[in-house]
């Protein structure tokens, strides 16, 4: 089984956690308690193929940001999320976007990246109109999902586009069944 590790980036408060333990725990979490760093495994099967993933939930404060690029380094996948609540919340997406870029020494479609709106069920509060998404996802060349953690709508379409990037961009080690790589000898 193929292992990724998935990095979920984004402004503080805009649902990074909820989005991240709704896929996990397929619980929503009602209240807001800011995250420094939390780490969850889950396997998933995208098109009969299962996969280990590794989702690393990080902090949105700024005192954490220098995290970011340890965290962006370790990364395979990147989930950049913004609230669909906060039109302020996307410049902080797009600043997380040119990082990686910077960090992986990739460019538009090299990296393994889904951007996220969350919050879809709070229609009255919307401050981010779609034709903004459509422009940006045309010039940025990434997928955008808009999502509700608490309604649970969208949120395992994020991950499962997530996998089929990561398992293009990074194809699998082995050839007819047998692996490429041995095992290390340990002697005690």
């Amino acid at each position: 089984m193929r292992q990724f590790k998935v990095v979920v980036l984004g402004a503080g408060g805009v649902g990074k956690s909820a989005l991240t333990v709704r896929f996990i725990q397929d619980v929503f979490l009602e209240n807001y308690d800011p995250t420094i760093e939390e780490a969850y495994r889950r396997t998933i099967t995208v098109e009969g193929e299962t996969s280990s993933l590794e989702v690393l939930d990080t902090a949105g404060a700024e005192q954490f940001t220098s995290l970011n690029e340890v965290y962006i380094k370790a990364g395979k996948g990147f989930v950049l999320v913004f609230s669909l609540t906060q039109e302020a919340s996307l410049k902080e997406v797009d600043h997380l976007r040119k990082q990686i870029y910077r960090i992986k020494g990739g460019e538009s479609g090299s990296i393994p990246i889904v951007v996220v709106g969350t919050k879809l069920d709070l229609v009255n509060e919307r401050e981010v109109p779609r034709n903004t998404i459509q422009a940006l996802a045309s010039r940025w060349g990434l997928p955008f999902y808009e999502t509700s953690s608490k309604r649970n709508w969208h949120i395992s379409d994020v991950f499962e586009d997530l996998v089929r990037q990561m398992r293009a961009r990074y194809p699998a080690e082995q050839t007819a069944g047998h692996s490429s790589r041995k095992k290390p000898c340990i002697i005690l």
